[in-house]
Parts: C-alpha cells; sequence; structure tokens
C-alpha cells in the first residue's frame, strides 16, 4: 500500500485551470480519472488529510503510486477528455455502468449498399441506425413483420442475398411482398436505400406522414375504382396502426426525451431510461452500476450522461433529458449534449404533469430492477458460500457463519419503541425463526439499552430452552415441555450500528455467561464492520460478497422492525380515536383495526361500509363515523412542519 505523500506533487507545480488528471498505480495502470474547474484545489484535496477521506477515496489514493494532468480551456473540453480516457482505460474505481441485461436492438445497416433490417446485441457498430432497445427480440421481429408490408426493405443475410443473386430468382418474403426484392433488380439500390431511410423516419417518430400517405393513397385508389389497391392499402395502415400500437402514447405528438431515474443503496444503484421519440417509448434500457466512488447522485448521473451518449451519435441524443437530480455541472454537460445533437439539449428535473408522472413509472422500474438484481445475486449458491467464507475470513471466525441473527432497534420518537431479529441460514432469510421485542421502561429512551435489552431476553429464552431440553431429556417421565422459542444459536449476532451498540451485545452476552459467541455491529454511514474492543472498524472490499450478505441481513431486520413499528402505531391511534364511542369494548376495536387497518381508511368509510364489521350495528356504525369524523389538530412533524397523517413520523434508533 503506497504512501500518498510519496508521490504528492508541490502545490505550485498543479495549474489553477480546468483539466483532467490520472491516477496511476505502480505497474503504470490508470486506475482513476477525474475532471476539475481547477486542478490545483481538487488534486490538492487528495493528499491534505488522507485519514479524512471517505474509505473508498483512501483506496484509491493508497493504490495509486503516480498522477499526472492534462489541462483544458473549459470544462466542455474536460468532460470529453475524462469520457475519452475512461473509455480507453476502463479504470477500476472509475463508475462505470453496465447494462443489467443484454438489450436487443432493432438495426438498420445504412453502411451497406443495400441496407437490411437485422436484430442486434452488444457494442454498436459505425454505419447502422439502431432503434430500441426493446425488453425481447420476439417484440422486434413482430414489429418489423407488420411494418415490412409497407416498408419492404431485405432482412436476409449477406449470404442468402448473394445466393439468391446467383439464382436470379428472389426468397419466399420477395414472392409475398414482403421484400423489393434488390437481389434480382426489382429495385435500384438507390431505390431500396430511399425504403430503407423512410422505415428509419418511421421508427425515428415520423409516424402521422407515413399514416396520411397511406390513407390519401387508399382513397385515390378507391375513387379510381382501383379496389385491389385500395385493399393493399387498406392492409398496410392496418399494419402501421398495429405497429404504434405496440408502443404507448405517453407525451404529446412532438416529444423528444429521454426519461431516467435512479434508485441507490450504499454499494450498487440502478438506472432505467425510457427513450420516448414522438411522444411514444421506443425503447427502455437499465444499468446497474458499483459505488466505486465517493460520489453522490448528481455524479451518478453526470456519468451516466457521459455514457449514455459519449458516443457522438447525433440521433441518439434527444432534444431533451428529463433526470431526477441535476448534475452539478448541468450548464457544460448542456453544452456538450447540444455539440454532439447540432441543435440545444434541455437537461431538467420534471416537477408536475404528465413528464412527472413518467419519471415516477421509470423510478418504479428502477426500483424492481435493483431489487431483482438483489434476489438474482442471493440466490446464486456459489456467491452466498463465497459471501459466508468472506465473512469468517474478516471477521477471524473459527467457522463459517451458517446461521447470522441481527438485531435492529426502531422509535417513533423515542416513546415506542420495538426491535426485531431476522435469522439468515445458509445467507437466505428463515422467516419463521424471525421474532419481535417491545422496549419498555426506561431503556426505550437509548437504543444502546434497547440492544442489550434484546440481547439478554433472546439469549436468556435459549438458556431457559436448553435448561429445559436438558431436564426433559434426564427424566423422560417429566411433564413435557413448551414449544422452543428458538433453533439452536448463532455462529454470528449483528447488530445494526456502530461500536457503542457492539459494546451493549457484547456486555449483555458476557453477563449470561456466553463468552464464545461472534458480535459484530454494521454502521450505516460507511457501511464499517465493527468488532468488540477492536478501535478500528473493519473495511470490507466494495465488491465483497460478505459486505452484500451483512448489508442484506440488516436491511431486512430494519423492515422487520419498521413494519412491527407502523403496526403497533395503527393500533394505538384506532384505539385512542375511539375512546369516545360509548358502548364499544375491546373486540369490536379489534374487528374494527382487522378489517379497516387504519385511522385513515377508518375515516374515509362510510357509515355502511363501518356497519359490514362483524358486530356493528347501524346505530353504532353511526357513532363511529360522528367520532373519526370530527375535527382534531393535526400532528406536525418538528423537523420539516409537514402535518402528518397519523400521530407522528418513524425514525430510525
Amino acid at each position: 500500500m503506497a504512501d500518498p505523500s510519496t508521490y504528492r506533487p508541490e502545490s505550485g507545480a498543479i495549474p489553477d485551470v480546468p483539466g483532467v488528471y490520472r491516477f496511476r498505480d505502480a505497474e503504470g495502470r490508470v486506475i482513476y480519472v477525474g475532471k476539475a474547474k481547477s486542478l490545483r484545489s481538487r488534486l490538492s484535496s487528495y493528499f491534505s488529510d488522507v485519514a479524512s477521506l471517505h474509505p473508498r477515496t483512501q483506496a484509491m489514493v493508497t493504490t495509486a503510486a503516480s498522477v499526472d494532468w492534462v489541462t483544458v480551456a473549459n470544462e466542455v473540453e474536460a468532460l470529453q477528455l475524462e469520457y475519452s480516457w475512461i473509455k480507453e482505460y476502463d479504470p477500476r474505481f472509475n463508475v462505470k455502468y453496465r447494462d443489467d441485461k443484454s438489450y436487443p436492438y432493432l438495426a438498420v445497416t445504412l453502411g451497406e449498399e443495400f441496407p437490411r433490417i437485422t436484430v442486434m446485441r452488444g457494442a454498436k457498430r459505425t454505419g447502422t441506425r439502431y432503434f430500441g432497445p426493446f425488453a425481447h427480440a420476439w417484440a422486434i421481429r413482430e414489429t418489423v413483420d407488420q411494418l415490412l408490408r409497407v416498408f419492404p426493405v431485405r432482412t436476409c443475410s449477406g449470404g442468402v442475398f448473394r445466393r439468391h443473386k446467383q439464382l436470379g430468382r428472389p426468397c419466399l418474403l420477395g414472392d409475398i411482398g414482403r421484400c423489393s426484392a434488390p437481389c434480382v433488380g426489382r429495385v435500384s439500390a438507390a431505390e431500396h436505400r430511399e425504403i430503407a431511410l423512410d422505415f428509419c423516419a418511421f421508427m425515428g417518430g415520423q409516424t402521422a406522414r407515413f399514416v396520411k400517405d397511406v390513407e390519401r393513397d387508399m382513397f385515390e385508389a378507391a375513387e379510381a375504382l382501383d379496389f385491389e389497391r385500395a385493399a393493399r392499402r387498406r392492409d398496410d395502415l392496418h399494419a402501421l396502426q398495429r405497429a404504434l400500437e405496440r408502443n404507448a402514447i405517453v407525451l404529446g405528438d412532438d416529444t423528444d426525451t429521454d426519461v431516467i431515474a435512479l434508485v441507490e443503496d450504499p454499494l450498487e444503484a440502478a438506472v432505467q431510461v425510457f427513450h420516448v421519440r414522438g411522444g411514444r417509448v421506443r425503447g427502455q434500457r437499465g444499468f446497474i452500476v458499483e459505488r466505486v466512488e465517493d460520489i453522490d447522485a448528481a455524479n451518478l448521473v453526470e456519468r451516466l450522461l457521459q455514457q449514455l451518449y459519449g458516443a457522438g451519435e447525433a440521433e441518439s441524443v434527444p432534444r431533451e433529458v428529463l433526470v431526477p437530480v441535476l448534475p452539478t455541472n448541468v450548464l457544460e454537460l448542456s453544452e456538450w449534449l447540444s455539440g454532439l445533437r447540432g441543435s440545444h439539449v434541455d437537461i431538467r428535473v420534471p416537477q408536475r404533469g404528465d413528464k412527472r408522472v413518467l419519471m415516477d413509472t421509470v423510478r418504479r422500474n428502477a426500483e424492481q430492477s435493483l431489487a431483482l438484481h438483489k434476489v438474482r445475486r442471493a440466490g446464486d449458491l456459489t456467491s452466498r458460500g463465497r459471501a459466508l467464507e468472506e465473512i469468517q475470513d474478516a471477521l477471524g471466525l473459527p467457522e463459517a457463519p451458517l446461521r447470522i441473527e441481527c438485531i435492529d432497534v426502531s422509535t417513533m420518537q423515542g416513546e415506542d419503541v420495538v426491535a426485531s431479529l431476522v435469522v439468515f441460514e445458509d445467507g437466505l432469510p428463515r422467516k419463521s425463526d424471525y421474532r419481535r421485542f417491545i422496549i419498555r421502561g426506561q431503556q426505550g429512551q437509548d437504543d444502546v439499552r434497547a440492544v442489550a435489552e434484546t440481547v439478554t431476553r433472546r439469549f436468556a429464552r435459549q438458556r431457559q430452552d436448553d435448561a429445559e431440553q436438558a431436564a426433559q431429556a434426564a427424566d423422560p417421565t417429566a411433564t413435557q415441555v413448551g414449544r422452543r422459542r428458538f433453533a439452536y444459536r448463532p455462529q454470528l449476532l449483528v447488530v445494526d450500528g456502530g461500536a457503542p451498540q457492539v459494546t451493549a451485545a457484547r456486555q449483555a452476552l458476557l453477563e449470561l455467561g456466553l463468552d464464545d459467541l461472534a458480535v459484530a455491529g454494521l454502521a450505516k454511514r460507511l457501511e464499517e464492520v465493527w468488532l468488540p474492543g477492536d478501535p478500528d472498524p473493519v473495511i470490507l472490499p466494495r465488491a465483497s460478497e460478505g459486505l452484500y450478505l451483512l448489508q442484506r441481513v440488516r436491511d431486512e431486520a430494519h423492515r422487520f422492525a419498521i413494519g412491527h413499528l407502523r403496526k403497533r402505531r395503527a393500533q394505538r391511534s384506532i384505539a385512542s380515536v375511539l375512546d369516545d364511542v360509548p358502548g364499544l369494548g375491546e373486540v369490536r376495536r379489534k374487528a374494527l383495526l382487522a378489517h379497516f387497518g387504519s385511522v385513515k381508511k377508518l375515516r374515509a368509510a362510510s357509515v355502511s361500509e363501518i356497519a359490514e364489521v362483524s358486530g356493528i350495528g347501524p346505530t353504532t356504525a353511526a357513532a363511529i363515523a360522528a367520532v373519526v369524523s370530527a375535527p382534531t389538530t393535526p400532528a406536525v412533524n418538528v423537523t420539516t412542519g409537514e402535518i402528518l397523517d397519523e400521530p407522528a413520523a418513524v425514525t430510525e434508533g
């Protein structure tokens, strides 16, 4: 591991101008590329106090052995050079988006003498016009099959084209009118190219012109009593309409935009892009990115825009790009994209209307994409085995932790505290062993004490179960004991938090005489793993399967605790609201809770809907409706000033 001070350039030697810089390792490989408005200010920040840097940045500067830079005239040139270097060197510490699957594109090979329509995947080729990407290859083939009636472009391979040219007769598609048969000279190369360009124009969004042309030709043929040609044009019109129906209309006819949504967690981010041309969704694309750089959402968006449009294809750059957050250098990015397109490109965040609704839809797709990615990764047996081995090595465990338990504490403004315990076996959740705890008394004001109480209760019960089981084995005639609360002890206990929570959990175990159980804490801010008695945390590699598993265990414990807390809040809310209803007992309150679930839904219900609940008659239903509809003083979030539907907001302990 290198000491950054050994290759730190002198401050006076670094120019105070825009530029792009490269960090290299001892072998001369470029490991990071960055740009800056001021090279002097940016590079000095890497060397001023290495200990204060983000762990990912620390790893980069301690891996590097040298740094060099190139000055440029302005930030737009810096963007272009940064993209070129990232593409050339593929640095390990730069964020690089990768497709979450291999998307098929509809491609038209305009670089050939006789262009053809085909399905392509992978890297784009020069001289080829691409449309999409599409979710499935069969969707492309069905669309093309409809459009070949109107645009009979060849779809055969080069070998098939040459064979039929030698034979002097067209293939089946040429015989049935789905190909203009340039192989046998039915159309010239120029005429065939014109057909291919019309197909590209239609796929590019210029649909109205072709629909009107076909419709006008149909009516002219009918007026000329050429009913056979009119019938063909009628079928062509239906084919165009069916092809258009495959792409939903989401915005106005003249809308040319890409909609980008981003969902992130501390380790990874998922991006979805909807390509809207002519108001219709013409393509959809997804990316997964590992967060190897210490960058925020704004910089993630900047990196994505560079990768999406950096190839410099003017037709791929829309008039407008809708993003979830504006990049920090949005003006320079807009100028760069405008130069690629040849006209102004607007980058903005939609605030309202149809574009905001579409952005929400794209974001939901990104959320589902990230969740699916995590499920696929967690379901990989090899990855799970590697994750357990990495945890064993990093924490110095005598064996792989086949059973991991995790504790999380959540509170509602310190008044209502609950804890959750989730169990993972062989890297997968074992939901039958999940447990919830209600923390009462003074411990509820301190999540460290709440952790200690939860650990004490969980393992005291385990010890009681073990004692009862031993007594039963010693005396088979004794009364049968109840069901065991816990199957067996874990090899690793994880708590959501840092050193204080780990210390509290360890102390609780020692008081129970359990000194051989491994304990670790996972802190959210930097994803650090804390061990009892160690002043410094364990930093697992960013791509570590072990870190991913610990993070998933922690997030599941948090989800389970929050769900319990919300359920208790709903129960208490309904109970307090219904206190003023005369003659309403505990049984009927529980029935109302089970039926409606929350005060908000109960308020929205009519008298007849309330009367449908078992044990609630029309008179009682009317009394309940009168009480719940009475105006109340709204609860307010003291931090944001937002009026809440319910008494208080859930906060994590």
